[in-house]
């Protein structure tokens, strides 16, 4: 938890103010005087005894006792002045606006930790050091521009960069959008972004708290903490929106197999936020644009109405929000005609609903009610509306404000006339509305939001699963690639199906194994990664000799140890694995296998442990989904099965957390089983 004094203090010093305003030290004092700060104010200057009019002291140790500390001092004086702040001015919140710390070499690291002992030693909270500071409705304690219109209901923003949270305020304060703190974490020295989120959510009001939340992630720390929290919030109906940068990874690992090369650390984090209900955003203005959305009535369904007075926008928001997978459906019958007998000639209802450049208030009313109350495939409306110049538009952005006032479907103004009409547009956003000015990046975000699902709170129940017999096979193998027995012990304890096997180190016992599992025959050598690449795998084996010749051909490929045989089997390639990520536990994967999954990689994954939910949502999503319906007459995959051995993996990294990565490739899946005939398990303890 995050002390009261820091949020509320009822007095503050400025460590290092001045009266130049091009210095943090000075700008955040200024904007501390200019936001009405209600407590006692002081600043301490070596060098002054009066700084924009406040009174200052030479010396920390000339101060009353003070709730939070900003200090704007080189990095080399802040352990000291901390530990006289903690120790004797009963001091608990602390802002660190300096640089020189952890960011830039060891000896401020050491610096850095000693700062957190003391305040640690005190039960008091540190923001930064190396950040812009803290900003909420009690004081404006950042030395930066803009300060945003401030109100409870507003957005929390957590930012690991000072320099983006300025940007991303910039990009949002225009539109409307306004801002209930702004915490920026800087090295995140004791409170990160995590910690922010979990006190936002442990001290969660429903009656007064705000209900948006932004990121901006630059390293995920603690995913756990993030995962728990957000859920949490997202549970007390809150939504959540964050940028994770760094997801491109210039040489990812070299991995020993097709889970380790795809499961790379950003489809972690993906997998997370998903898990989560967190809608990722790529850059500043769509993370503004889904904030912005965040504050409207949330959608319900997929069917948009686009309202519109110009055709261009009209056509491009259709197009970001088709390919996004909402729709715009067509509108037609008895109320549509009544509705188009009330514009004017020329325009059309069908969906875009196009007023004419000529439309009015009045008529752009008439369609809204249509849509409100007449059309039942409507869940919101998008009103594009701008201007030519050639005249104000207050009467139809008032009409706007209204209708959003009364109508239960959210209701998206997108006014792009941003100079034409700028002082109409001014006049609607200081009526607490928001405007959307470019239709594609608002399309594009409303659908990132629809396709964000919800997070699962439920278990999966799965019966015979052996946790014993899992438990003794990995407590009793070393580090390494597990044998095919100990994979076959594990698949079995998990409950996934396999197809029958033997191990073979003999001709003798080929031809015996083959007698028993039948023919034809599929014989794969054991131990070289890629099997196919050196000669290590044979289909279609029929009869005792080839079972004899093929043995004596592949026992001398090198690394083979022996030789696997398995029942040739039929159906549809498909592709189960995990992979350990540090810090965030297992991913699971799943796609389609063989060859696909080396061409294509068409695979989704999720965190575990997974729901039937998230795997039927893993295994719809695929790109080649329509393969496993059955598409152009193909035999389908059973769907259930498929589901089922996704969280059945997912429950056997669980039980078996030293499970590093494994590969189940190809299962084959058919129309009445799916089996496992390849499997991998790495074991790392």
């Amino acid at each position: 938890m995050i002390h009261e004094k820091l949020l509320n203090p009822q007095s503050i010093v400025v460590v290092g103010g001045s009266d130049d305003i091009q210095k943090p030290g000075g700008k955040v004092l200024k904007n501390i005087i200019d936001g009405g700060f209600k407590g006692g104010l002081y600043v301490v200057n070596p060098k002054l005894d009066n700084v924009q009019g406040i009174e200052s002291s030479r010396d920390v140790k000339d101060l009353p006792n003070v709730d939070v500390a900003i200090l704007a001092i080189a990095a080399k004086f802040c352990p000291s002045t901390i530990e006289v702040l903690a120790k004797e001015k009963n001091t608990r919140g602390f802002i660190i606006l300096s640089a020189g710390f952890s960011e830039e070499n060891e000896e401020g690291a050491k610096l850095e930790a000693q700062i957190v002992d003391t305040i640690n030693s005190v039960g008091g909270s540190l923001i930064g050091p190396n950040c812009v500071g803290l900003l909420n409705t009690n004081y404006n304690g950042v030395f930066t521009t803009p300060i945003p219109s401030l109100d409870p209901k507003g957005v929390d923003f957590i930012s690991g960069s000072g320099a983006t949270a300025v940007f991303i305020m910039e990009a949002g304060v225009p539109k409307g959008l306004t801002f209930n703190s702004v915490y920026s974490v800087g090295n995140s020295a004791q409170v990160g972004v995590e910690e922010v989120l979990a006190h936002l959510d442990e001290t969660f009001d429903p009656a007064t708290s705000s209900r948006v939340k932004l990121l901006y992630i630059e390293n995920i720390d603690k995913p756990q903490m993030l995962l728990k929290h957000a859920k949490s919030l997202i549970s007390k109906g809150c939504k959540i929106a964050a940028i994770k940068s760094g997801s491109s990874e210039a040489g990812s690992r070299a991995a020993s197999s097709h889970t380790g090369a795809l499961a790379s650390p950003d489809v972690a984090v993906q997998s997370l936020f998903r898990k989560a209900g967190i809608v990722r955003c790529a850059g500043r203005e769509e993370l503004a644009t889904v904030a912005a959305i965040f504050m409207h009535p949330e959608l319900t369904g997929k069917n948009i109405a686009i309202i519109t007075h110009a055709g261009g926008p009209a056509v491009m928001l259709t197009d970001a929000l088709s390919n996004g997978g909402l729709e715009i459906p067509h509108i037609e019958g008895p109320k549509a005609y009544a509705l188009l007998e009330k514009l004017y000639g020329g325009s059309s209802v069908a969906n875009p609903i196009d007023f004419l450049a000529t439309g009015t208030a009045e008529q752009l009313g008439h369609i809204i009610d249509a849509c409100e109350n007449d059309f039942d495939n409507i869940d919101g409306m998008a009103v594009v509306f701008g201007s030519p110049g050639l005249f104000p538009v207050y009467d139809v952005y008032d009409l706007l404000d209204e209708k959003m006032k009364s109508c239960k479907k959210p209701i998206y103004p997108i006014l792009p006339s941003v100079i034409n009409v700028k002082d109409e547009i001014a006049h609607f956003i200081a009526k607490g509305r928001i405007n959307f000015p470019d239709e594609v990046i608002f399309g594009d975000a409303l659908a990132k939001i629809y396709n964000t699902p919800k997070p699962e709170y439920a278990t999966t129940e799965l019966a015979g699963v052996n946790r014993e017999a899992i438990r003794k096979v990995v407590d009793e193998a070393e580090n390494g690639y597990l044998s095919p027995e100990q994979v076959q012990e594990l698949l079995d304890g998990a409950g996934i199906p396999r197809a029958g096997e033997a191990v073979v180190e003999s001709a003798d016992d080929a031809v015996a194994q083959a007698q028993r599992l039948g023919y034809p025959l599929v014989m794969k050598v054991i131990g070289p990664v890629h099997k196919s690449d050196v000669g290590g795998v044979v289909l279609n084996v029929k009869d005792d000799a080839t079972v004899r010749a093929e043995f004596e051909r592949m026992i001398v490929i090198k690394e083979t140890t022996a030789i696997l045989m398995q029942p040739m089997l039929s159906g549809t390639e498909l592709f189960v694995g995990a992979k350990a990520e540090e810090k965030f536990g297992h991913m699971v994967l799943c796609g389609l296998g063989g060859i696909f999954i080396e061409v294509l990689k068409d695979v989704n994954a999720g965190l575990a442990p997974l729901t039937d939910k998230e795997a039927d949502r893993m295994i719809k999503t695929l790109k080649g989904y329509g393969i496993i319906e059955g598409a152009r007459g193909q035999e389908p995959v059973n769907e259930d099965i498929f589901r089922e051995i996704v969280v059945r993996l997912s429950k056997l990294v669980e039980i078996a957390p030293e499970i590093f990565e494994m590969d189940l490739n190809p299962l084959l899946g058919s129309r009445d089983k799916v089996v496992a005939v390849d499997a991998r398990i790495r074991i790392e303890k």
